[in-house]
């Protein structure tokens, strides 16, 4: 049997894949979607290795570029205005807990260094960023200054509703434009996103293997990864679909040289494409489905022939 390549199983190593790792996962919603849609990558998709952490250099400009990534997320979310408990509450969420104390020393040099401003309302400090973030900078650029992790996460999380909860958008849509199958509509709509959430993964470990923390042999094995499972979901559909849908709404509105997102716009824009694309989305379903069927019964025959090594090898040793 050969061995693994060195960089995937330092990945699958420093995962320690369990199933126990899904249930005290902090993201449980995008858990369960990709679980669903993807179930290859359900272990792996959420991974943050930065060596920079692990080897105790750099820190400092570690945890502000990740103070700057909540930052993004929050602008991007229209609120600009943001409190220190704020910040440590969604550093908690994406990455290893700091105490308050450094939480707020970082705030204060980001302040000092003219990043961020303050502005006090009572006995409570309002932190905001100086300037506003740049549209259309290079993902090189912007990895240096801001974590992406938290913006990137967000989205998932925001169509990761979508994907539970798409009766609605598709009522709107047959509300307004008509339509004769809803059952299908819900189906391609909900694969349409599941696309965007692969792809969402696949932009975040692009710009990861950018950072200057970053183990990028580790996000580069797991952008091949995530790139396998979306050409197993895409290969058949329309150009269309893939450019001005699936692409278009799995970068950030920063990156995309957009200064605004409106996800009703965006669900309606999807719906319509369910409609249009419905044989072509419903072919495509078919196709990955025989594929991971195939794939499952050559792991398992895989493990079978390993499995009668082993018995063999146990036998010749009289166990």
């Amino acid at each position: 049997m050969t061995e693994r390549p060195e960089t995937e199983k330092a990945l699958i190593d420093s995962l320690n894949l369990k199933a126990s790792e899904i249930a005290d996962s902090k993201f449980k919603l995008i858990d369960r979607v990709i679980l669903d849609f993807a179930p290859e990558i359900a272990y792996i998709y959420q991974i943050r290795e930065d060596k920079s952490e692990e080897q105790q250099i750099k820190t400092g400009r570690l945890h502000e570029n990740r103070i700057l990534g909540i930052f993004l997320k929050f602008y991007l979310e229209g609120k600009k205005k943001i409190t220190t408990g704020d910040v440590e509450e969604e550093y908690r969420l994406y990455f290893r807990e700091i105490a308050r104390s450094t939480t707020s020393t970082y705030l204060n040099m980001l302040k000092n260094e003219s990043i961020l401003s303050t502005e006090k309302d009572g006995r409570k400090a309002y932190y905001f960023l100086h300037e506003d973030p740049p549209l259309g900078i290079k993902p090189f650029w912007f990895t240096r200054i801001f974590c992406i992790v938290p913006v990137y996460f967000n989205r998932a999380m925001t169509f990761s509703h979508l994907y539970i909860n798409p009766e609605k958008a598709i009522q709107d849509y047959v509300n307004q434009y008509g339509g004769k199958d809803k059952k299908i509509l819900v189906k391609n709509f909900k694969f349409i996103i599941g696309l965007i959430l692969l792809n969402i993964f696949k932009n975040r470990s692009s710009k990861c293997i950018l950072c200057q923390f970053s183990k990028r042999e580790i996000y580069e094995k797991l952008e091949e990864i995530i790139s396998i499972a979306i050409k197993d979901r895409t290969d058949v559909l329309p150009e269309d679909l893939v450019n001005n849908v699936i692409n278009k709404y799995s970068e950030i509105p920063t990156l995309n040289e957009t200064d605004n997102d409106i996800m009703e716009e965006i669900t309606t824009h999807m719906s319509r494409y369910a409609d249009i694309y419905k044989r072509d989305i419903e072919f495509q379903v078919m196709l990955s489905v025989r594929r991971q069927d195939l794939r499952l019964k050559q792991k398992r025959a895989l493990e079978g022939d390993m499995l009668s090594v082993l018995i063999e090898e146990k036998i010749e040793r009289g166990v």
